[in-house]
């Protein structure tokens, strides 16, 4: 028979869910003690995030620490009348050239160590799961660019009410 698990102490978030145990973090499969309270960036290819990856390689250089590039995909998602899969998500050497392409074209990368991570799920939760992990010294991400993420929640919003 099979035991429960212990649920988390209150007050404390539980860990995010995953549709697959075996792809516990995608991309670089480093221990937290290699990576010594890194800057983490939530990085989605928009201009602002764009801008936060640039600014987090600054305050990375500026401490000393490690850069921690996150790029979270959403799960994939079937159409439900057609059964279209919507979104299948790139590969991952794919994604992680793309990431250092991009960071390359903002700064210059060259005096930081640079671990790329891709996951898929809930972009606040996968965030916080990483720079928890990682005991981050800082989480850097760019502003929502609509107007209706006021109303209707964001990432920023999401990450500082919890």
């Amino acid at each position: 028979m099979d035991q429960a698990e212990p649920s988390p102490h209150p007050g404390q978030p539980g860990e995010p869910q995953r549709q697959n145990p075996a792809e516990e973090p995608l991309g670089d499969q480093r221990t937290a003690g290699s990576l010594d309270h890194p800057v983490v960036a939530g990085y989605d290819g928009s201009p602002s995030s764009r801008n936060a990856l640039a600014y987090a390689a600054g305050v990375s250089r500026r401490l000393a620490r490690p850069l921690v590039v996150v790029h979270v995909t959403p799960g994939v998602y079937c159409e439900p009348l057609t059964g279209q899969v919507i979104g299948l998500p790139r590969a991952r050497a794919e994604t992680e050239s793309w990431l250092l392409a991009e960071l390359d074209q903002v700064c210059d990368r060259s005096g930081i160590e640079v671990c790329v991570i891709t996951r898929r799920g809930n972009a606040a939760r996968e965030l916080a799961a990483v720079a928890d992990h990682f005991s981050a010294d800082a989480l850097v991400i760019g502003a929502p660019g609509q107007r209706w993420h006021q109303v209707a929640g964001s990432v920023p919003g999401w990450l500082a009410r919890h």
